[in-house]
């Protein structure tokens, strides 16, 4: 269990990251959504105590990892946002280097775990190629071996989907869904299907503070009777964002399709049952309280 409580953090340049957040993340995927810029990164790097916060605490099992550094880093794997390798090593070799960082000592031992890693994210064929020569799809699966090294207690991943076309990203998620049976993975991104298929707890964070959380079903919810929806002429649009609070709009076959949130369903409108999407536009919209 890791238990994150009113963590704050300021940048030097000003920049307020985080703002008082808090949550209790049990063993199991726990989606953490937001857009670019959120805080997301911001709260994954002090969890994984690469930055410390200004105030509050992060407890792993009761330990303070913020004082306890080893505590955390001793049972994390780490998938960051952006990550380099040396690009002159092949991938077996990258793969070796971080499991003996991770304390396994044993070369067989070692050997063993890198073919069973790199066949889990269809690297092995690839396994003797320089990192130099990977795509960025094949960058971030390596990524994702090398969080897995060591059967870690506590998984974090950011925007670990970027760049996967869809096959490999269902391969990644089964991988995640199989590791939550055992560790807490924290599931960072802005993508909200990924957590809509796989996690049984979700927070949503704006602007550095936790907006919404809850099971993926308490928090849309929260947003039922509140949205309706409409296609519009691209002409009524301006008045539409002049009198009435906008929560999403696209494109479908041409014509804009407009959210709109309000206490009484507009004219013209239709209620919507939503999903977590439609809670996840309406927690992060301008205006949204």
């Amino acid at each position: 269990m890791i238990e994150i409580s009113n963590i704050s953090k300021t940048y030097p340049n000003g920049v307020h990251a985080l703002d008082n957040v808090s949550l209790s993340i049990p063993v199991g995927l726990y989606g953490l959504l937001g857009p670019n810029g959120a805080g997301k990164s911001s709260l994954m790097r002090t969890i994984a105590t690469l930055q410390e916060p200004d105030s509050g605490s992060v407890l792993l099992n009761g330990v303070d990892v913020i004082r306890q550094k080893d505590a955390m880093r001793a049972t994390l794997g780490y998938l960051p946002q952006e990550f380099g390798f040396y690009p002159t090593l092949s991938g077996e070799a990258t793969l070796d280097h971080f499991a003996e960082l991770k304390g396994i000592k044993n070369s067989k031992e070692r050997k063993q775990l890198t073919e069973t890693l790199l066949r889990q994210v269809n690297l092995w064929d690839a396994r003797k190629k320089a990192v130099g020569g990977y795509s960025g799809g094949m960058k971030q699966r390596l990524g994702i071996a090398i969080a897995l090294v060591g059967n870690p207690g506590v998984i974090i991943v950011d925007e670990p989907t970027a760049g996967l076309d869809p096959t490999e990203r269902n391969r990644f998620l089964n991988l995640l869904a199989e590791a939550g049976e055992r560790a807490a993975v924290i599931l960072s991104t802005h993508i909200v299907e990924d957590v809509q298929e796989l996690c049984e707890r979700v927070a949503i964070i704006a602007k550095g503070r936790v907006v919404a959380h809850g099971t993926p079903e308490t928090v849309i919810a929260d947003v039922s009777g509140k949205l309706f929806r409409r296609t519009v002429g691209k002409h009524e649009l301006g008045e539409i964002e002049r009198t009435l609070q906008v929560v999403s709009k696209r494109l479908v076959a041409g014509k804009p399709v407009v959210t709109v949130t309000a206490d009484e369903c507009p004219a013209g409108f239709d209620a919507v049952k939503p999903g977590l999407e439609d809670a996840y536009f309406l927690f992060t919209a301008d205006g949204a309280k």
